[in-house]
Protein backbone atom coordinates (compact mmCIF):
# COMPACT_ATOMS: atom_id res chain seq x y z
CA UNK A 1 0.00 0.00 0.00
CA UNK A 2 1.12 3.31 -0.74
CA UNK A 3 1.47 6.32 2.20
CA UNK A 4 -0.69 8.75 1.66
CA UNK A 5 0.73 12.14 0.64
CA UNK A 6 0.08 14.70 3.30
CA UNK A 7 -0.19 18.38 1.67
CA UNK A 8 1.83 20.47 4.13
CA UNK A 9 0.81 24.87 3.40
CA UNK A 10 3.99 27.06 3.23
CA UNK A 11 3.85 27.84 6.69
CA UNK A 12 4.09 24.54 7.78
CA UNK A 13 7.08 24.04 5.62
CA UNK A 14 9.06 27.20 7.38
CA UNK A 15 7.75 26.12 11.05
CA UNK A 16 9.44 22.65 9.67
CA UNK A 17 12.33 23.52 8.40
CA UNK A 18 13.08 25.80 11.65
CA UNK A 19 12.53 23.06 13.73
CA UNK A 20 14.73 20.89 11.78
CA UNK A 21 17.75 23.31 11.89
CA UNK A 22 17.15 23.84 15.44
CA UNK A 23 16.29 27.18 15.10
CA UNK A 24 13.69 26.70 17.38
CA UNK A 25 12.92 23.69 19.65
CA UNK A 26 9.23 24.39 20.25
CA UNK A 27 6.24 26.11 18.58
CA UNK A 28 4.33 29.49 20.08
CA UNK A 29 1.82 31.01 17.95
CA UNK A 30 -0.11 34.03 19.05
CA UNK A 31 -3.44 36.19 17.87
CA UNK A 32 -2.79 39.70 18.55
CA UNK A 33 -6.03 41.92 18.14
CA UNK A 34 -6.34 45.57 18.86
CA UNK A 35 -9.26 46.23 21.07
CA UNK A 36 -10.86 48.64 18.93
CA UNK A 37 -13.42 47.09 17.35
CA UNK A 38 -15.23 43.54 16.89
CA UNK A 39 -13.61 40.72 14.83
CA UNK A 40 -15.32 39.15 11.83
CA UNK A 41 -14.68 36.80 9.74
CA UNK A 42 -11.43 37.67 8.21
CA UNK A 43 -10.07 37.48 12.04
CA UNK A 44 -11.71 33.67 12.60
CA UNK A 45 -9.14 32.70 9.63
CA UNK A 46 -6.16 34.16 11.78
CA UNK A 47 -7.15 32.77 14.99
CA UNK A 48 -7.85 29.50 13.88
CA UNK A 49 -4.89 28.96 11.58
CA UNK A 50 -2.63 30.54 14.70
CA UNK A 51 -4.45 28.05 16.96
CA UNK A 52 -4.12 25.20 14.86
CA UNK A 53 -0.40 25.35 14.38
CA UNK A 54 0.35 25.27 18.04
CA UNK A 55 -1.89 22.30 18.53
CA UNK A 56 -0.14 20.46 15.33
CA UNK A 57 3.17 21.13 16.71
CA UNK A 58 2.10 20.12 20.54
CA UNK A 59 3.24 24.43 21.15
CA UNK A 60 1.56 27.12 23.18
CA UNK A 61 -0.87 29.99 21.81
CA UNK A 62 -1.50 33.45 22.94
CA UNK A 63 -3.99 35.81 23.00
CA UNK A 64 -2.57 38.99 23.33
CA UNK A 65 -4.48 42.48 23.09
CA UNK A 66 -2.04 45.12 21.19
CA UNK A 67 -3.40 47.86 23.21
CA UNK A 68 -1.03 50.59 22.90
CA UNK A 69 -3.41 53.32 21.13
CA UNK A 70 -5.86 54.17 24.02
CA UNK A 71 -7.73 56.66 21.70
CA UNK A 72 -9.66 54.00 20.05
CA UNK A 73 -9.29 51.07 22.41
CA UNK A 74 -12.36 50.08 25.38
CA UNK A 75 -13.31 47.15 27.57
CA UNK A 76 -16.21 46.16 25.67
CA UNK A 77 -14.12 45.59 22.73
CA UNK A 78 -11.89 43.37 25.14
CA UNK A 79 -15.17 41.55 26.58
CA UNK A 80 -16.34 41.03 23.07
CA UNK A 81 -12.96 39.25 21.68
CA UNK A 82 -12.44 37.65 24.48
CA UNK A 83 -16.05 36.19 23.90
CA UNK A 84 -15.24 35.14 20.39
CA UNK A 85 -11.67 33.59 20.44
CA UNK A 86 -13.52 31.14 23.35
CA UNK A 87 -16.57 30.58 21.32
CA UNK A 88 -14.23 29.68 18.05
CA UNK A 89 -12.47 26.79 20.38
CA UNK A 90 -9.14 28.23 20.70
CA UNK A 91 -8.34 27.24 23.88
CA UNK A 92 -5.37 29.82 25.02
CA UNK A 93 -5.61 28.15 28.25
CA UNK A 94 -3.74 31.09 31.01
CA UNK A 95 -1.82 32.72 28.48
CA UNK A 96 -3.79 35.82 28.05
CA UNK A 97 -1.64 38.77 27.73
CA UNK A 98 -1.78 42.75 27.25
CA UNK A 99 1.17 44.63 25.53
CA UNK A 100 0.68 47.67 27.47
CA UNK A 101 1.94 45.03 30.15
CA UNK A 102 4.98 45.91 28.32
CA UNK A 103 5.45 49.46 28.59
CA UNK A 104 8.16 49.72 31.10
CA UNK A 105 10.35 47.01 29.00
CA UNK A 106 9.45 48.93 25.93
CA UNK A 107 10.28 52.34 27.61
CA UNK A 108 13.79 50.71 28.56
CA UNK A 109 14.09 49.51 25.32
CA UNK A 110 13.83 52.82 23.45
CA UNK A 111 16.37 53.86 25.95
CA UNK A 112 18.72 51.46 25.11
CA UNK A 113 18.22 52.26 21.56
CA UNK A 114 19.05 55.76 22.07
CA UNK A 115 22.39 55.07 24.40
CA UNK A 116 23.38 52.49 21.20
CA UNK A 117 22.74 56.03 18.89
CA UNK A 118 19.67 54.03 16.73
CA UNK A 119 16.49 56.39 18.03
CA UNK A 120 16.44 60.53 18.50
CA UNK A 121 13.74 62.79 19.48
CA UNK A 122 12.61 64.78 16.95
CA UNK A 123 10.56 68.64 16.75
CA UNK A 124 9.35 67.76 13.42
CA UNK A 125 5.36 68.22 13.32
CA UNK A 126 3.03 65.41 11.54
CA UNK A 127 3.07 67.27 7.99
CA UNK A 128 6.65 68.51 8.06
CA UNK A 129 7.41 64.93 8.81
CA UNK A 130 5.26 63.61 5.95
CA UNK A 131 7.14 66.27 3.77
CA UNK A 132 10.72 65.11 4.86
CA UNK A 133 9.70 61.41 4.14
CA UNK A 134 10.27 61.51 0.72
CA UNK A 135 8.35 59.60 -1.66
CA UNK A 136 8.13 56.23 -3.23
CA UNK A 137 10.76 57.84 -6.09
CA UNK A 138 12.56 60.17 -3.83
CA UNK A 139 14.54 59.67 -1.36
CA UNK A 140 13.57 60.85 2.27
CA UNK A 141 15.93 63.86 4.06
CA UNK A 142 17.68 64.23 7.27
CA UNK A 143 15.63 65.25 10.62
CA UNK A 144 17.42 68.25 11.50
CA UNK A 145 17.62 66.68 14.84
CA UNK A 146 18.85 63.32 13.70
CA UNK A 147 21.82 64.22 15.26
CA UNK A 148 21.23 65.38 18.60
CA UNK A 149 23.47 63.94 21.52
CA UNK A 150 23.01 60.72 23.55
CA UNK A 151 22.99 62.91 26.34
CA UNK A 152 20.44 65.50 25.19
CA UNK A 153 18.03 62.72 23.23
CA UNK A 154 17.64 60.77 26.68
CA UNK A 155 16.47 64.14 28.71
CA UNK A 156 14.06 65.33 25.72
CA UNK A 157 12.85 61.43 26.08
CA UNK A 158 12.51 61.45 29.63
CA UNK A 159 11.06 64.84 29.61
CA UNK A 160 8.23 63.25 27.36
CA UNK A 161 7.90 60.57 29.78
CA UNK A 162 7.34 62.52 32.54
CA UNK A 163 4.51 65.07 31.12
CA UNK A 164 6.42 68.06 29.68
CA UNK A 165 5.57 68.29 25.94
CA UNK A 166 1.71 68.58 24.38
CA UNK A 167 0.83 66.22 22.14
CA UNK A 168 2.60 66.05 19.26
CA UNK A 169 4.88 68.36 20.03
CA UNK A 170 8.09 65.56 20.29
CA UNK A 171 8.26 62.32 18.80
CA UNK A 172 10.90 59.73 19.30
CA UNK A 173 12.08 58.15 16.06
CA UNK A 174 14.11 55.16 15.01
CA UNK A 175 17.35 55.85 13.40
CA UNK A 176 17.62 53.51 10.35
CA UNK A 177 18.22 54.73 6.52
CA UNK A 178 16.41 58.13 5.32
CA UNK A 179 17.61 56.58 1.81
CA UNK A 180 15.88 53.37 2.18
CA UNK A 181 13.44 52.36 -0.66
CA UNK A 182 11.34 50.44 2.23
CA UNK A 183 9.21 53.75 3.27
CA UNK A 184 8.86 52.22 6.79
CA UNK A 185 12.91 52.14 7.12
CA UNK A 186 12.92 55.79 6.77
CA UNK A 187 13.50 56.26 10.40
CA UNK A 188 10.29 55.72 11.89
CA UNK A 189 8.38 56.90 14.76
CA UNK A 190 8.32 54.66 17.44
CA UNK A 191 7.14 56.91 20.25
CA UNK A 192 4.42 59.64 20.27
CA UNK A 193 3.12 61.64 22.81
CA UNK A 194 -0.54 61.06 24.10
CA UNK A 195 -2.36 62.08 27.05
CA UNK A 196 -4.42 59.78 27.06
CA UNK A 197 -6.61 57.70 29.92
CA UNK A 198 -5.56 53.72 28.98
CA UNK A 199 -8.05 51.16 29.40
CA UNK A 200 -5.44 48.71 31.86
CA UNK A 201 -2.77 51.40 32.87
CA UNK A 202 -4.93 54.34 33.73
CA UNK A 203 -2.85 57.85 33.58
CA UNK A 204 0.55 56.27 34.18
CA UNK A 205 1.98 57.13 30.92
CA UNK A 206 1.36 59.97 28.33
CA UNK A 207 3.77 58.53 25.88
CA UNK A 208 2.63 55.27 23.86
CA UNK A 209 4.83 53.34 21.49
CA UNK A 210 3.51 52.54 18.04
CA UNK A 211 2.37 49.36 17.03
CA UNK A 212 5.69 48.30 14.09
CA UNK A 213 7.88 48.96 17.64
CA UNK A 214 5.56 47.47 20.35
CA UNK A 215 4.75 44.14 18.63
CA UNK A 216 8.26 42.64 18.00
CA UNK A 217 8.77 43.23 21.72
CA UNK A 218 5.62 41.78 22.77
CA UNK A 219 6.26 38.57 20.42
CA UNK A 220 10.20 38.34 21.92
CA UNK A 221 8.80 38.68 25.67
CA UNK A 222 6.45 35.92 25.57
CA UNK A 223 8.23 33.79 23.50
CA UNK A 224 6.16 33.43 20.60
CA UNK A 225 8.55 31.87 17.22
CA UNK A 226 6.30 32.47 14.60
CA UNK A 227 4.59 35.75 13.87
CA UNK A 228 1.89 34.55 11.48
CA UNK A 229 0.31 37.59 10.09
CA UNK A 230 -1.24 39.45 6.95
CA UNK A 231 0.30 40.35 3.64
CA UNK A 232 0.59 43.88 4.49
CA UNK A 233 2.41 43.49 7.01
CA UNK A 234 5.08 41.62 4.57
CA UNK A 235 7.08 45.56 3.98
CA UNK A 236 7.07 46.09 7.99
CA UNK A 237 9.39 42.95 8.33
CA UNK A 238 12.82 44.68 7.99
CA UNK A 239 11.48 47.04 10.66
CA UNK A 240 10.31 44.04 12.39
CA UNK A 241 13.53 42.26 12.63
CA UNK A 242 15.58 45.62 13.18
CA UNK A 243 13.78 46.08 16.06
CA UNK A 244 14.33 42.69 17.62
CA UNK A 245 18.32 42.65 16.40
CA UNK A 246 18.89 46.11 17.90
CA UNK A 247 17.36 45.18 21.08
CA UNK A 248 19.25 42.09 21.07
CA UNK A 249 16.74 39.41 21.93
CA UNK A 250 18.83 36.01 21.75
CA UNK A 251 15.95 33.55 20.18
CA UNK A 252 13.78 36.62 17.91
CA UNK A 253 10.93 35.37 16.72
CA UNK A 254 10.44 35.08 12.43
CA UNK A 255 7.20 37.07 10.83
CA UNK A 256 5.65 35.11 8.05
CA UNK A 257 3.02 36.86 6.29
CA UNK A 258 0.01 34.88 4.73
CA UNK A 259 -2.83 36.61 2.24
CA UNK A 260 -6.10 37.77 4.20
CA UNK A 261 -9.16 36.27 3.67
CA UNK A 262 -12.12 38.29 1.58
CA UNK A 263 -15.80 37.52 1.27
CA UNK A 264 -17.46 38.73 -1.76
CA UNK A 265 -20.44 41.48 -1.12
CA UNK A 266 -20.34 42.00 2.48
CA UNK A 267 -19.14 44.67 5.12
CA UNK A 268 -15.79 44.28 7.28
CA UNK A 269 -14.55 47.69 7.66
CA UNK A 270 -14.64 49.14 11.19
CA UNK A 271 -15.50 52.40 10.34
CA UNK A 272 -18.53 51.51 7.96
CA UNK A 273 -19.58 49.23 10.55
CA UNK A 274 -19.75 51.46 12.99
CA UNK A 275 -21.39 54.09 10.64
CA UNK A 276 -24.27 51.36 10.32
CA UNK A 277 -24.66 50.91 14.17
CA UNK A 278 -24.80 54.64 14.77
CA UNK A 279 -27.06 55.77 12.51
CA UNK A 280 -29.24 52.79 14.12
CA UNK A 281 -29.27 50.38 10.38
CA UNK A 282 -28.34 47.62 12.26
CA UNK A 283 -29.21 47.18 15.70
CA UNK A 284 -25.09 46.58 17.06
CA UNK A 285 -22.11 44.97 15.96
CA UNK A 286 -23.66 41.39 16.59
CA UNK A 287 -26.49 42.26 13.91
CA UNK A 288 -26.75 39.34 11.98
CA UNK A 289 -26.70 40.91 8.72
CA UNK A 290 -23.14 41.54 9.35
CA UNK A 291 -20.43 39.43 10.05
CA UNK A 292 -18.48 39.72 12.95
CA UNK A 293 -17.77 36.54 14.67
CA UNK A 294 -20.26 38.22 17.54
CA UNK A 295 -22.90 38.65 14.16
CA UNK A 296 -22.66 35.05 13.09
CA UNK A 297 -22.46 33.54 16.67
CA UNK A 298 -26.37 35.50 16.66
CA UNK A 299 -27.01 34.31 13.01
CA UNK A 300 -27.05 30.68 14.25
CA UNK A 301 -23.40 29.91 12.46
CA UNK A 302 -21.59 27.21 14.44
CA UNK A 303 -17.99 26.97 15.49
CA UNK A 304 -17.31 23.92 13.46
CA UNK A 305 -18.93 25.56 10.30
CA UNK A 306 -16.58 28.32 10.71
CA UNK A 307 -13.80 25.96 10.79
CA UNK A 308 -14.74 24.32 7.68
CA UNK A 309 -15.39 27.87 5.66
CA UNK A 310 -11.31 28.88 6.81
CA UNK A 311 -9.90 25.35 6.03
CA UNK A 312 -11.81 25.64 2.24
CA UNK A 313 -10.29 28.50 1.61
CA UNK A 314 -7.00 27.21 2.44
CA UNK A 315 -3.35 29.51 2.87
CA UNK A 316 -1.62 30.99 0.36
CA UNK A 317 0.55 34.20 -0.41
CA UNK A 318 -2.31 35.19 -2.85
CA UNK A 319 -5.41 37.15 -2.38
CA UNK A 320 -7.74 35.79 -3.44
CA UNK A 321 -12.43 36.37 -2.51
CA UNK A 322 -14.53 33.77 -0.92
CA UNK A 323 -17.98 33.69 -2.15
CA UNK A 324 -20.23 34.17 0.72
CA UNK A 325 -22.62 31.11 -0.60
CA UNK A 326 -19.30 28.66 0.63
CA UNK A 327 -20.07 29.60 4.01
CA UNK A 328 -23.80 29.02 3.75
CA UNK A 329 -22.86 25.74 2.32
CA UNK A 330 -20.38 25.16 5.50
CA UNK A 331 -23.02 26.09 7.98
CA UNK A 332 -26.24 23.57 6.36
CA UNK A 333 -23.37 20.71 5.93
CA UNK A 334 -22.65 21.46 9.75
CA UNK A 335 -26.61 21.01 10.56
CA UNK A 336 -28.41 18.83 8.38
CA UNK A 337 -27.76 16.17 10.27
CA UNK A 338 -27.64 17.38 13.97
CA UNK A 339 -30.78 19.38 13.85
CA UNK A 340 -34.46 18.37 14.40
CA UNK A 341 -37.09 19.09 11.24
CA UNK A 342 -39.69 21.13 12.93
CA UNK A 343 -42.68 22.28 11.61
CA UNK A 344 -43.33 26.22 11.88
CA UNK A 345 -45.90 28.72 9.25
CA UNK A 346 -44.28 31.54 8.47
CA UNK A 347 -47.73 33.15 6.82
CA UNK A 348 -50.15 31.18 7.90
CA UNK A 349 -54.11 30.50 7.23
CA UNK A 350 -55.92 27.91 8.60
CA UNK A 351 -56.95 24.94 7.48
CA UNK A 352 -60.30 23.70 8.80
CA UNK A 353 -60.83 19.56 7.92
CA UNK A 354 -64.76 19.67 8.05
CA UNK A 355 -65.48 15.77 8.92
CA UNK A 356 -63.01 15.66 11.47
CA UNK A 357 -63.91 15.65 14.93
CA UNK A 358 -64.78 18.65 16.50
CA UNK A 359 -62.56 18.79 19.80
CA UNK A 360 -60.81 15.75 18.83
CA UNK A 361 -57.00 16.14 19.14
CA UNK A 362 -54.25 13.01 18.72
CA UNK A 363 -50.88 13.14 18.79
CA UNK A 364 -48.70 11.90 16.02
CA UNK A 365 -45.29 9.88 16.01
CA UNK A 366 -42.81 12.01 13.89
CA UNK A 367 -39.20 11.42 13.42
CA UNK A 368 -36.88 14.27 14.31
CA UNK A 369 -35.03 13.70 11.47
CA UNK A 370 -35.50 11.30 8.59
CA UNK A 371 -31.57 11.25 7.74
CA UNK A 372 -30.49 10.65 11.61
CA UNK A 373 -32.28 7.85 13.34
CA UNK A 374 -30.32 8.72 16.29
CA UNK A 375 -31.92 11.91 16.97
CA UNK A 376 -35.29 9.96 17.59
CA UNK A 377 -38.88 11.32 17.10
CA UNK A 378 -41.52 13.34 18.68
CA UNK A 379 -45.02 13.74 19.47
CA UNK A 380 -46.98 16.39 17.37
CA UNK A 381 -50.95 17.04 18.19
CA UNK A 382 -53.13 17.35 15.20
CA UNK A 383 -56.80 18.11 15.08
CA UNK A 384 -59.46 19.80 13.28
CA UNK A 385 -58.34 23.21 12.75
CA UNK A 386 -54.59 23.33 11.49
CA UNK A 387 -52.51 26.74 9.95
CA UNK A 388 -51.07 25.88 6.54
CA UNK A 389 -48.46 28.48 4.82
CA UNK A 390 -50.87 30.82 2.76
CA UNK A 391 -48.65 30.41 -0.63
CA UNK A 392 -50.05 26.70 -0.17
CA UNK A 393 -53.86 27.10 -1.37
CA UNK A 394 -54.65 28.73 -4.73
CA UNK A 395 -58.03 28.86 -5.87
CA UNK A 396 -56.68 29.12 -9.43
CA UNK A 397 -53.61 27.24 -9.87
CA UNK A 398 -51.21 27.69 -12.67
CA UNK A 399 -50.07 24.19 -14.61
CA UNK A 400 -48.14 22.02 -11.93
CA UNK A 401 -49.29 23.63 -8.74
CA UNK A 402 -49.71 20.37 -6.83
CA UNK A 403 -50.73 21.77 -3.47
CA UNK A 404 -54.09 22.75 -2.55
CA UNK A 405 -56.51 24.03 -4.49
CA UNK A 406 -60.44 23.17 -4.85
CA UNK A 407 -60.83 19.32 -5.72
CA UNK A 408 -57.10 18.30 -5.16
CA UNK A 409 -55.91 15.94 -2.45
CA UNK A 410 -52.88 16.43 -1.06
CA UNK A 411 -50.49 14.79 1.75
CA UNK A 412 -50.25 16.68 5.30
CA UNK A 413 -46.92 16.03 6.53
CA UNK A 414 -46.53 12.58 8.79
CA UNK A 415 -50.81 12.52 8.87
CA UNK A 416 -52.92 12.42 5.84
CA UNK A 417 -54.63 12.92 3.01
CA UNK A 418 -56.78 15.79 2.99
CA UNK A 419 -59.38 16.93 -0.32
CA UNK A 420 -59.35 20.47 -0.50
CA UNK A 421 -62.88 21.46 -0.83
CA UNK A 422 -62.73 25.39 -0.80
CA UNK A 423 -62.01 28.28 1.13
CA UNK A 424 -63.70 31.58 2.82
CA UNK A 425 -62.85 35.06 1.99
CA UNK A 426 -63.44 38.65 3.66
CA UNK A 427 -64.41 41.45 2.31
CA UNK A 428 -61.71 42.33 -0.19
CA UNK A 429 -61.36 39.08 -1.56
CA UNK A 430 -58.55 37.58 0.85
CA UNK A 431 -58.68 34.22 1.89
CA UNK A 432 -59.14 33.63 5.45
CA UNK A 433 -60.25 30.07 5.88
CA UNK A 434 -59.58 27.14 3.69
CA UNK A 435 -61.80 23.81 3.95
CA UNK A 436 -61.41 20.09 3.26
CA UNK A 437 -61.93 16.61 4.06
CA UNK A 438 -59.76 14.44 5.44
CA UNK A 439 -59.61 10.28 4.82
CA UNK A 440 -58.92 8.38 8.23
CA UNK A 441 -57.54 5.10 6.48
CA UNK A 442 -54.31 7.63 5.26
CA UNK A 443 -52.96 7.97 8.95
CA UNK A 444 -49.02 8.34 8.39
CA UNK A 445 -49.40 9.52 4.67
CA UNK A 446 -49.90 6.68 2.84
CA UNK A 447 -52.88 5.03 1.30
CA UNK A 448 -54.37 1.63 1.68
CA UNK A 449 -55.46 1.36 -1.87
CA UNK A 450 -52.19 2.78 -3.73
CA UNK A 451 -53.60 5.90 -4.75
CA UNK A 452 -50.81 8.70 -5.29
CA UNK A 453 -50.79 12.38 -4.54
CA UNK A 454 -48.30 14.59 -5.81
CA UNK A 455 -48.19 17.45 -3.08
CA UNK A 456 -46.99 17.54 0.29
CA UNK A 457 -47.39 20.24 2.48
CA UNK A 458 -46.41 21.12 6.30
CA UNK A 459 -48.97 22.52 8.70
CA UNK A 460 -49.15 23.40 12.50
CA UNK A 461 -52.55 22.18 14.95
CA UNK A 462 -53.97 25.28 15.44
CA UNK A 463 -55.07 24.84 18.85
CA UNK A 464 -51.56 24.34 20.39
CA UNK A 465 -49.63 26.54 18.14
CA UNK A 466 -46.92 28.89 19.23
CA UNK A 467 -47.19 32.37 18.25
CA UNK A 468 -43.72 33.68 16.92
CA UNK A 469 -41.52 36.29 15.64
CA UNK A 470 -39.40 35.23 12.51
CA UNK A 471 -36.79 37.14 10.78
CA UNK A 472 -35.44 36.96 7.46
CA UNK A 473 -32.12 38.28 6.54
CA UNK A 474 -30.32 39.09 3.45
CA UNK A 475 -27.43 40.86 2.51
CA UNK A 476 -26.89 44.14 3.98
CA UNK A 477 -25.78 45.22 0.62
CA UNK A 478 -26.93 45.11 -2.81
CA UNK A 479 -25.23 42.13 -4.13
CA UNK A 480 -26.35 43.04 -8.02
CA UNK A 481 -25.16 46.90 -7.45
CA UNK A 482 -22.33 46.05 -5.36
CA UNK A 483 -21.03 47.11 -1.73
CA UNK A 484 -20.24 50.68 -2.20
CA UNK A 485 -21.19 53.46 -4.42
CA UNK A 486 -19.91 56.05 -6.07
CA UNK A 487 -19.20 58.76 -3.28
CA UNK A 488 -17.86 56.02 -1.50
CA UNK A 489 -20.92 55.49 0.96
CA UNK A 490 -22.73 51.75 1.25
CA UNK A 491 -25.33 50.56 -1.61
CA UNK A 492 -27.62 48.88 1.21
CA UNK A 493 -30.08 46.55 0.71
CA UNK A 494 -33.69 47.52 1.60
CA UNK A 495 -34.61 44.24 2.59
CA UNK A 496 -32.03 43.15 3.97
CA UNK A 497 -34.65 42.11 7.08
CA UNK A 498 -37.83 40.86 7.10
CA UNK A 499 -39.61 40.43 10.20
CA UNK A 500 -42.81 38.51 10.44
CA UNK A 501 -44.68 38.92 13.58
CA UNK A 502 -47.28 36.41 13.67
CA UNK A 503 -45.76 33.05 12.70
CA UNK A 504 -47.22 29.58 13.86
CA UNK A 505 -45.15 26.77 15.30
CA UNK A 506 -45.40 23.84 16.82
CA UNK A 507 -45.71 23.90 20.11
CA UNK A 508 -42.21 22.03 21.42
CA UNK A 509 -40.50 25.27 20.07
CA UNK A 510 -42.31 27.38 22.61
CA UNK A 511 -39.35 26.49 25.28
CA UNK A 512 -36.10 27.06 22.91
CA UNK A 513 -33.53 29.07 23.95
CA UNK A 514 -30.51 30.37 22.26
CA UNK A 515 -28.34 29.31 21.07
CA UNK A 516 -30.94 26.76 20.10
CA UNK A 517 -30.97 25.73 16.15
CA UNK A 518 -33.56 23.80 14.17
CA UNK A 519 -34.44 23.41 10.48
CA UNK A 520 -38.24 24.42 9.61
CA UNK A 521 -39.62 22.34 7.22
CA UNK A 522 -39.10 24.08 3.53
CA UNK A 523 -37.73 27.05 5.34
CA UNK A 524 -34.19 26.82 6.19
CA UNK A 525 -32.39 26.51 9.30
CA UNK A 526 -33.28 28.98 12.18
CA UNK A 527 -31.54 29.85 15.49
CA UNK A 528 -32.98 31.13 19.13
CA UNK A 529 -32.03 35.00 18.86
CA UNK A 530 -29.86 35.49 21.73
CA UNK A 531 -30.77 39.14 22.27
CA UNK A 532 -34.39 39.78 21.87
CA UNK A 533 -36.06 36.50 22.69
CA UNK A 534 -37.89 36.06 26.22
CA UNK A 535 -38.59 33.02 28.20
CA UNK A 536 -41.68 31.11 26.76
CA UNK A 537 -41.18 34.14 23.49
CA UNK A 538 -38.73 32.96 21.40
CA UNK A 539 -37.40 35.14 18.66
CA UNK A 540 -36.14 33.32 15.52
CA UNK A 541 -33.23 34.39 12.88
CA UNK A 542 -32.94 32.45 9.56
CA UNK A 543 -29.35 30.73 9.32
CA UNK A 544 -29.38 30.26 5.86
CA UNK A 545 -32.10 29.01 3.48
CA UNK A 546 -32.38 25.42 2.22
CA UNK A 547 -31.11 26.15 -1.47
CA UNK A 548 -27.59 26.51 -2.07
CA UNK A 549 -25.82 27.94 -5.35
CA UNK A 550 -22.62 26.83 -4.01
CA UNK A 551 -20.74 23.64 -5.72
CA UNK A 552 -18.06 22.62 -3.36
CA UNK A 553 -14.97 22.24 -6.43
CA UNK A 554 -14.04 18.52 -7.19
CA UNK A 555 -10.41 17.40 -5.37
CA UNK A 556 -8.03 16.52 -8.16
CA UNK A 557 -7.07 13.24 -8.30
Amino acid sequence: MSEEVVSRNFIEQEIDKDLAQGVYTSVCTRFPPEPNGYLHIGHAKSILLNYGLSKQYNGKFNLRFDDTNPTKEKTEFVESIIADVKWLGADYEDRLFFASNYFEKMYEGAVKLIKKGKAYVSDLTAEQMREYRGTLTEEGREDPNRNRSVEENLALFEAMKNGEFADGEKTLRAKIDMASPNMNMRDPIIYRVAHMSHHNTGDKWCIYPMYDYAHPIEDAEEGVTHSICTLEFEDHRPLYDWVLRELEYEQPPRQIEFAKMYLTNVVTGKRYIKKLVEEGIVDGWDDPRLVSIAALRRRGFTPESIKRFVDLCGVSKAQSSAEYSMMEYCIREDLKLKKPRMMAILDPVKLVIDNYPEGETEELEVANNLENPELGSRKVPFGRELYIEREDFMEEPPRKYFRMFPGNEVRLMHAYFVKCTGCEKDENGNVTVVHGTYDPETKGGNSPDGRKVKGTIHWVNAATAVSAEVRLYENIVDEEKGVYNEDGSLNLNPNSLKVLKDCRLEPALKEAVAPESFQFVRQGFFCVDSKDSQPGKPVFNRIVSLKSSFVLPKKES
